[in-house]
């Protein structure tokens, strides 16, 4: 039975209750008070859920944690993220607090990141939003749809930005489909590209060649707002932009301008500034967007991976042992 000193336990973010149904909770509730939250809470609310914890479990970095609320946090002792990365959990901040950061192991997110970025390709290209049929809407061809004639992209030519793990794999299916990639990064060479069946280019031409440019850069100083109002103009008016890497790589309001002037024509994005996207953004009432919520890295055996990380940490924790995967104390 649980006391009333028992420690507890809260897990935030857990949007697909991937983490409530993966978890093997029964050890840990044995000795814990667990509370799993499937709803993004912010301010008053999020406090309020985190008065009380003696560890928090972060899915991914859906919610920030910066140094003023680990303040209101005096009972926080462990900190719990999926991943092998949070760019918004201050984990200085909770070192120095005596909070001990540990994480969970990735499972196949670039694969599932690449096959994201592949969907909106080729759903934003055949637009296959409008042309589905439903029992609602058994159109057989709309006027409004077909009136737009897709071409192939065979030939065409994809613009990367960004060159890692998932560029790579990007490239490759880009490649298959008969596709010429060029590519660009802060540290991109002739060489590099080439090893990877693109042609090293600078990033205006990227931008003013490409009938896809897709996005695979981790944000850093220099790239956080690469694209801006002056860059997007570049584009082409049939020009396709995906986004399925981080929203700060954009800047937004250009975007949107963007999209209203037709350069770029289309937009398939998967990353937003403010995420869940609120009611009233901007880009959902533009025509020539296509908008997913996040899914990229998501599959069933990532968030396998993620539980098994999750249940691995909070029982070593709970037993007094070491906790694996413990970030290195801040020097």
């Amino acid at each position: 039975m649980i006391t009333e000193h028992a420690r507890s336990i809260v897990v935030l973010d857990d949007w697909e209750n991937g983490l409530r149904d993966g978890v093997d909770w029964q050890a840990i509730r044995a000795v814990a008070d667990v509370t799993v939250h499937n709803v993004a809470l912010r301010g008053a609310a999020l406090e309020a859920a985190l008065a009380r914890a003696d560890c928090v479990v972060l899915l991914r970095d859906r919610t920030p944690v910066d140094a003023d609320l680990l303040r209101k946090l005096p009972r926080l002792r462990h900190i719990v993220f999926t991943g092998t990365r949070n760019k918004t959990l201050d984990a200085a901040a909770a070192q120095k607090a005596g909070i001990l950061v540990s994480h969970t192991e990735w499972g196949p997110s670039k694969a599932s990141t690449c096959e994201m970025t592949w969907s909106l390709i080729l759903a934003a290209t055949r637009r296959l939003p409008q042309l589905m049929l439903t029992p609602a809407r058994n159109v057989w061809r709309d006027p409004k749809v077909t009136a737009f004639l897709p071409g192939v992209l065979h030939g065409q030519r994809l613009g990367l930005i960004g060159l890692g793990q998932i560029g790579q794999r990007v490239a490759a299916v880009g490649r298959a489909l008969g596709m010429e990639v060029q590519a660009w990064s802060p540290n991109m060479t002739p060489d590099r590209a080439r090893e990877h069946g693109a042609r090293s280019v600078d990033l205006d031409e990227l931008l003013s060649s490409s009938h896809v440019v897709s996005l695979h850069l981790v944000p850093a100083a220099g790239t956080r707002r690469l694209l801006n109002r002056e860059r997007l103009a570049l584009m082409q008016p049939d020009s396709l932009l995906v986004n399925t890497s981080r929203a700060e790589l954009v800047d937004t309001d250009a975007l949107v301008e963007a999209l209203r002037a037709g350069r770029p024509g289309f937009g398939a994005f998967d990353v937003f500034d403010d995420e869940p996207l609120p009611d009233g953004h901007p880009l959902l009432g533009l025509p020539n967007v296509l908008l997913t919520p996040h899914y990229g890295f998501l599959s069933r055996q990532v968030y396998a991976e993620f539980a098994r990380g999750v249940q691995r940490n909070l029982q070593a924790w709970l037993d007094g042992v070491d906790v694996p995967n413990t970030l290195a104390q801040a020097a």
